[in-house]
């Protein structure tokens, strides 16, 4: 596996980052879980995933993909080698949507829980938001680094 640079934080990521959309549900979490082993296996530390994955489908609700990960990592004790991106704004049952700062923050809260970790490695809006001021959605995310 190859290792590039995150821009210029200091830090490398596997040069494939894994995407986790349907794990935890069209794919199952014994699935994800035997997927993710491969990937790690392999050198991978670069895994994708959002607060919304996979609400769009039948059944579930949204978070599924972000709990998979949180139990294998739990399971597999290897959070310190993993780099956790995820990202949130998509509406979804039990969240406004958007990027106004109590829902930036709220939904990282819920991210980190299920994730079972004390921190995300990247935090990122999966959409525009043009009805929130762009200070308030920076300042938030902000306070979120500051906050560690």
């Amino acid at each position: 596996m190859q290792y590039v640079p995150l821009s210029d934080t200091g830090v490398s990521v596997s040069g494939v980052c894994l995407g986790t959309d349907y794990y935890g549900s069209r794919t199952s979490p014994t699935t994800a879980h035997e997927l993710l082993d491969h990937f790690a296996d392999a050198g991978g530390t670069f895994i994708d995933t959002s607060n919304i994955y996979a609400c769009w489908i039948p059944g579930y609700h949204g978070g599924e993909s972000e709990t998979t990960i949180g139990d294998w990592m739990a399971a597999r004790q290897n959070r310190a080698h993993m780099f956790v991106g995820t990202k949130l704004g998509g509406q979804f049952p039990g969240t406004a949507g958007g990027l106004r700062a109590a829902e930036i923050e709220r939904e990282c809260e819920r991210s980190l829980r299920r994730l079972k970790t004390g921190a995300i490695d990247l935090y990122y809006a999966h959409i525009d938001d043009r009805q929130t001021p762009l200070e308030e959605i920076l300042e938030a995310f902000h306070r979120l680094i500051q906050g560690g």
